[in-house]
């Protein structure tokens, strides 16, 4: 496989083979569970809500008690959390948003169509049945699937674990990265730059990167340009980690150390794939530890990773969803000259005349992060493909590549 260019679906398919499901998982506070992957199902204890409640702040009755332009008295108050007494017949109560319907009562009239007299209440309109009312297990009901596992937990799954009781959470740990730039030019931000040098964007790139899958990095290095050095922090950083991900030196040339190293000191299954940017992309492992080696470019980083290690990543934490599914959008723009490889553009949506197309950044070198920070996802173009302006293009926005 690792002779001529992969396919990249083909590429894909190899790497989701090798990539280990982690089955360690961990107990944590609700609170503390946001973007963690859920390790187990769970299930609804009891009804939600637990009884039928008011939608609207209002007043509850039976629907066939109320005559058109006669009051009707009000024979109780019903204040959110208290258990209420059975309606008396011929009478509403007055009751608010959450409260419990009382036995009896079949529907509730918003307070705004509502008139208070000295006799009771008039109301404006008709009544009728089933009106604001919230049935019973109408949200979850007893004994349904209220959570899959693999589902990442977001704000809205944390309320709807807090709505069936659970206080704690059952979820995958977090996969152990260690990552490796390479190159002696690479100068920590912050330090001044010697000649020939320049600051290392990629280890922040994927440390920016890796937060957002809910990874926890546990080693962060620069390699030396030798054979040797390569060789004694890989296996180092494959000791300490579950995942190594190097940025760099896997080319051909002749200070390329990562891709040597892999094929002498351990195993080389992928190299050179048929994407644009991020051809030199390699796949294999030391000492049993995966490895991505990841092209130096800092634009070809972040795309390889999202459109090659994140789908790595998702199946390794047992997630549902492994591939990004996005969306058809017209180009505005055109492509004359076709690549034998997929090509993933850096690009926005942007509304001309009321019509959202995909504006493709000017100059896609994979050597300019600039256009990633004014894009706000990546534009699909075949291999072999021309596009003309109209043409449809799958388009994925950087939010679901990372979610």
């Amino acid at each position: 496989m690792a002779g001529n260019l992969t396919p990249v679906d083909e590429a894909i398919a190899h790497l989701l083979s090798k990539a280990p499901v982690i089955t360690e998982t961990e107990l944590l506070p609700l609170t503390e569970s946001l973007g963690r992957i859920l390790a187990q199902d769970y299930r609804v204890p009891a009804d939600v809500p637990p009884a039928d409640n008011s939608a609207v702040d209002g007043y509850a009755l039976r629907a066939e008690d109320y005559v058109q332009g006669q009051a009707i008295s009000v024979s109780d108050r019903i204040p959110a959390g208290s258990a209420p007494s059975p309606l008396q017949p011929g009478t509403a109560v007055r009751i608010f948003t959450g409260s419990e319907i009382p036995a009896g009562a079949d529907t509730v009239v918003m307070q705004e169509r509502v008139e208070v007299t000295d006799s009771g209440i008039l109301i404006d309109g008709e009544v009728k049945a089933d009106q604001n009312i919230r049935r019973r297990g109408q949200d979850l009901a007893q004994g349904s699937l209220g959570l899959e596992q693999g589902i990442k937990i977001r704000p809205q799954e944390m309320g709807l674990l807090a709505s069936i009781g659970v206080a704690e959470v059952t979820v995958v740990k977090k996969l152990r990265v260690a990552i490796l730039s390479t190159g002696d030019e690479l100068v920590e931000p912050g330090l001044p730059l010697g000649p020939g040098q320049i600051y290392n964007s990629n280890r922040f790139t994927l440390l920016g990167l890796l937060a957002e899958a809910g990874c926890e990095v546990v080693l962060c290095e620069t390699l030396r340009d030798t054979r040797s050095a390569t060789r004694e922090t890989l296996e180092r950083a494959a000791a300490a980690s579950d995942l190594v991900i190097t940025s760099g030196g896997v080319s051909v040339g002749e200070e390329d150390h990562v891709r040597a190293v892999l094929e002498e000191s351990g195993q080389l299954s992928l190299w050179r794939m048929a994407i644009k940017p991020g051809k030199p992309l390699a796949f294999g492992s030391i000492k049993g530890t995966p490895v991505f080696g990841l092209p130096g470019n800092p634009a070809s980083v972040l795309v390889t990773f999202m459109m090659v290690g994140m789908p790595y990543i998702r199946t390794c934490q047992g997630r549902l969803q492994i591939h990004p599914v996005g969306q058809q959008v017209p180009a505005a723009f055109n492509i004359t000259s076709p690549s034998a490889r997929r090509e993933f553009l850096r690009a926005r949506t942007e509304s001309v005349d009321g019509k959202v197309q995909i504006a493709a950044y000017a100059n896609q070198s994979s050597g300019m992060l600039s256009s990633a920070c004014w894009s706000a996802g990546l534009a699909v173009v075949p291999e072999h493909a021309l596009v003309a302006e109209g043409d449809l293009l799958t388009y994925y926005p950087f939010t679901e590549l990372l979610s």
